[in-house]
């Protein structure tokens, strides 16, 4: 009997990790869900977009939040595209990284390269730039 919880200490610790991340993130979405960002006043605005006038690859990001929470996927991706097609691989590897840790195993990944890393900070680059230009008005916020 003592074998127990012994044995299952090491599986609640490892799933701590992915727990506290679903927490803090379904705590976040609900601050959103119910505190409007489409209305001026309620969030600080992005200082990148009030000190230079351009907007950066986060902007919208809240705006995109609300809209998912309230159903409306069109406008979701209209708030910011890059941030709504990256959900479902942020939310496959949460997931992978649950099962991994409740089967005792670490979280491994191609993705967690530095190749990997820099292609990702380009895209968000590339994103950053031509959500700018007055020809992709449809990426702007």
């Amino acid at each position: 009997m003592s074998r127990t919880p012994t044995a299952r200490r090491p599986v609640q610790r490892a799933l701590a990790g992915p727990a506290v991340v679903a927490a803090v993130t379904a705590g976040a979405v609900a601050l959103v869900g119910l505190v409007d960002p489409h209305e001026h006043g309620h969030y600080p605005s992005c200082p990148f977009l009030a000190v230079s006038g351009y907007y950066c690859p986060g902007c919208g990001g809240l705006r995109m939040v609300n809209s998912l929470v309230h159903g409306h996927v069109g406008t979701a991706f209209g708030s910011n595209p890059l941030a709504f097609l990256l959900l479902p691989a942020a939310l496959y590897l949460w997931g992978r990284w649950t099962w991994l840790a409740a089967h005792g195993e670490r979280m491994r990944s191609a993705l967690f390269t530095p190749a990997a890393g820099w292609t990702a900070f380009g895209i968000a680059l590339v994103y950053w730039i031509v959500r700018n230009l007055p020809f992709a008005h449809v990426l702007a916020p």
